[in-house]
């Protein structure tokens, strides 16, 4: 078997591990067929683990025909597997069960990589924080990294129509995997007709099932100073990534709501892990050549998978790329083309308006000043 050829690639086939407290998690496997062994690719989805990576990537026989053992779990207490959800808190010891237990799979190398985005992104990172050393290779895309900062809250404001809409949606499915199907058909309605009117639409008429069912009111209430926070934030534990050393490529958007974390997690983590980051001009699904209005043309839709699978191929097979990708690429939303550079953009001019309040009748009156000159 050459590089370049394809395996085929047997039925999918579930398998069932217990983690540390005795908790059942369900995943599928894809295998490859042929002489091995082979590296394993773990994605641990909250949607349920027969979406598999259809959202974003190419689905799991493909990067199975390329070489891998695939590996999509359901998370604690989502699809099959057993436990409570409760949104990050059992990520990181559940994920380095499932990384070892991964790494024990018949044919696996005993290497492993995780990919994903969003939920399945962050749990990557999470997941960096235990001692696990088959782990080796990360792809996490468009991630939280300080979670009360980047993801709860931006600049401190509660983006309350993202968090109100993703808390319906995960609660909803806990009701319905709890049995409560009048709860789900209230919460379903509900997600239907979001309301952001009214004396205090962050407390809307469902908020007694959102406390039940997710985690909507903790992250509302719960202070920014409050331990909490650590536990379910990469942030926090840094110095226990950067230990183990994974190889990470982050992958962002520019109009994703989540590149503060995907940007503060490269600058946390290179220099210090073998790291690589893209942004194109995405929101929080990619990877498509427009967002709203704007067509950003052909070479907006990037080759994600392609560039993970060289990734992996890397790190977790030793295979040196015929061209090495550059440190940090770019989407250059000016000019409509990539740009590589080794690290981000340092710092730039600023501007600040000014004027004298008369700006919105007279445009005269208005101007864009480099900070720190006044007008004439």
């Amino acid at each position: 078997m050459t590089d370049t050829a394809l395996h085929a690639v047997a039925p999918p086939r579930t398998g069932r591990m217990r983690t540390r407290d005795g908790t059942t998690l369900v995943a599928d496997i894809w295998q490859p067929e042929g002489d091995g062994p082979f590296p394993v690719l773990l994605m641990r989805q909250a949607y349920g683990r027969h979406i598999g990576t259809s959202l974003c990537y190419a689905p799991p026989e493909w990067y199975a025909a390329r070489g891998y053992i695939v590996v999509m779990q359901d998370a604690r207490g989502r699809g099959e597997s057993g436990g409570a959800f409760d949104l990050f808190r059992h990520e990181a010891q559940d994920g380095v069960d499932t990384v070892n237990w991964a790494a024990g799979l018949p044919g696996s190398s005993g290497l492993v990589g995780m990919f994903g985005f969003s939920f399945q992104g962050t749990n990557q990172l999470l997941a960096a924080t235990q001692h696990c050393p088959a782990l080796r290779a990360l792809a996490p895309a468009m991630i939280g990294w300080d979670l009360r900062h980047d993801w709860a809250y931006e600049n401190g404001a509660f983006p309350l129509r993202a968090n109100l809409g993703w808390a319906i949606q995960l609660a909803a499915e806990t009701a319905r995997l709890a049995g409560d199907h009048a709860a789900q058909a209230t919460l379903f309605a509900a997600s239907r007709a979001l309301s952001f009117s009214g004396p205090a639409p962050v407390r809307p008429p469902v908020l007694d099932l959102l406390r039940r069912y997710s985690h909507y009111t903790t992250w509302l209430d719960t202070p920014a100073e409050d331990p909490y926070w650590a536990t379910i934030s990469p942030a926090a534990h840094l110095d226990a990534i950067i230990a183990n050393k994974p190889a990470v490529f982050l992958i962002g958007g520019w109009y994703d709501s989540h590149l503060p974390g995907t940007l503060a997690a490269w600058r946390a983590l290179s220099g210090h892990v073998p790291a690589r980051l893209l942004v194109g001009p995405w929101g929080h699904f990619p990877w498509d050549r427009r967002t709203g209005d704007v067509d950003f043309g052909n070479d907006a839709i990037t080759d994600i998978d392609q560039q993970q699978v060289r990734w992996f191929d890397h790190w977790l097979k030793n295979r040196p790329p015929a061209v090495p990708d550059a440190p940090v690429r770019l989407f250059d939303m000016g000019a409509h083309a990539w740009r590589d550079s080794a690290d981000l953009p340092g710092p730039r001019a600023t501007f600040h308006l000014s004027g004298t309040g008369r700006a919105a009748i007279d445009t005269r009156d208005g101007a864009l000043l480099p900070a720190g000159q006044v007008p004439p």
